[in-house]
């Protein structure tokens, strides 16, 4: 299995919560780091937007 995004790639939030809204959720990030799957083999990313940076499981996000 391998990750499904790629570094440089632009993606956005699949579900905004509320803490998201303040940061607007509907921008796009950048993936910055693929980072290895947890231990239900989901894999997760850095992702970054501006001078928000954040890690997210690869189900929390959708290609841009």
């Amino acid at each position: 299995m391998s990750h499904k995004f790629k570094i440089r790639q632009m993606v956005r939030l699949a579900q905004a919560g509320f803490s998201d809204a303040r940061a607007g959720a509907a921008s796009l990030y950048e993936v910055t780091r693929l980072m290895p799957a947890d231990q239900t083999g989901e894999f997760s990313y850095r992702i970054k937007s501006g001078t928000i940076e954040r890690a997210v499981r690869e189900s929390e996000i959708r290609g841009a």
